[in-house]
């Protein structure tokens, strides 16, 4: 089959990023179509025939800035020649053009977060630079109708939608009134494979540091229970992350992925502290052996078994995870069975489910 695969965009490293790069490793010949690409940022497809769209002339920092221009660029995206497009879209890629002749595949993330799942959230804190929150805040309500009956109009547009676990599935269908498969994504368990450590010790954290990934919790938890913990990673939080750190908080912002992989095998438990569509982070810890604290919420739930590979907490606020670290530091884990419980996520998995998924609705 002639394929093509299309994503929102190509400028840093994250989920999304990774399920575009597992679908180029199964179809290396597949161009790959996106709004903009910053090879310096992500390196992954230097061996790819990645086909961006006039967005690309834009500054890849303007990003926040794109989404009805996005919207008008995929929608005119014209990929009718190809007999599959599978398309990796949490906002406007989904909405490619197609003809009857082509399957259109989606693996759709989510429902777009900035208009339904956390817009609240995006209002409240937009993180544009230049003190430019109050332009993106106006410009969202300018917006919010037409760009809203655009994205939906544009998820009933893929042929098939997959998502990553049960809690998009069921936002999909309560947002978009569309059925999904869910296929969780690609993880690199192999990269946190190896000799278990002889002692563990303190607490990690990792990721993107924005207002809805809540680190905030981590480090308050931990200050109060005098317990070390180490936060990986860097973004717009970071300094206001550091003022409520105290002296058992160790910061590291640029960690090589040998750091990042002692640092969850030595950790006594890693904490994840918001609801996420999916959580690939949590799952690289579960894959290091490494007990994970996570908000009962989201998809979390489908990985996370309680006093098994993890411990769960209810609330969303301090005390609600102080009691869940409590209740881990006390708990004995089997740290050669939860790396096991990751196993199913792994990346050929992920690839033999998506081949069985496109061989069934190819037929």
């Amino acid at each position: 089959m002639k394929v093509a695969i299309v994503c929102d965009w190509l400028t840093g490293i994250g989920g999304a990023e990774r399920v575009v790069l597992a679908l180029h490793q199964m179809y290396p010949d597949a161009p790959i179509y996106t709004s903009q690409y910053d090879s310096s940022k992500i390196d992954w497809f230097k061996d790819a025939d990645v086909r961006t769209l006039w967005l690309q002339k834009l500054p890849k920092n303007l990003k926040k800035f794109l989404p009805a221009l996005r919207a008008i660029a995929f929608s005119r995206l014209n990929l009718s020649e190809y007999d599959l497009v599978i398309s990796s879209s949490g906002a406007e890629a989904k909405g490619v053009k197609t003809s009857r002749k082509t399957i259109h595949i989606c693996y759709m993330h989510s429902p777009t977060h900035y208009y339904w799942i956390r817009q609240k959230e995006y209002i409240e804190n937009p993180g544009f630079p230049l003190g430019l929150n109050w332009l993106a805040k106006l410009g969202f309500r300018l917006l919010e109708k037409p760009l809203k009956s655009w994205d939906k109009l544009a998820a009933k547009r893929p042929d098939y939608i997959i998502t990553n676990s049960n809690y998009s599935r069921d936002n999909i269908k309560k947002i978009y009134k569309r059925d999904s498969t869910v296929i969780f994504p690609p993880v690199d368990t192999e990269r946190f494979s190896g000799t278990e450590k002889e002692s563990r010790h303190g607490l990690v954290i990792a990721g993107r540091q924005t207002p809805y990934k809540r680190f905030d919790l981590a480090i308050k938890a931990s200050n109060e229970l005098k317990i070390p913990l180490v936060v990986i990673g860097n973004g717009p939080e970071h300094k206001k992350l550091e003022k409520l750190a105290d002296k058992n908080v160790m910061f590291l912002t640029q960690a090589s992925d040998s750091v990042v992989r002692d640092q969850f095998k030595s950790a006594l438990g890693f904490i994840f502290p918001n609801k996420d569509d999916f959580g690939i982070v949590a799952v690289e810890a579960l894959s290091a052996g490494t007990p994970v604290v996570a908000l009962k919420e989201g998809g979390a739930l489908d990985y996370i078994k309680e006093g098994v590979n993890g411990v769960f907490f209810d609330n969303q606020n301090k005390e609600s995870l102080k009691t869940a670290i409590e209740k881990l530091l006390t708990t004995k884990f089997n740290y050669s069975k939860i790396s096991d419980s990751a196993s199913d996520f792994d990346i050929n998995n992920f690839k033999i489910k998506i081949k069985n998924f496109i061989g069934k609705v190819s037929k």
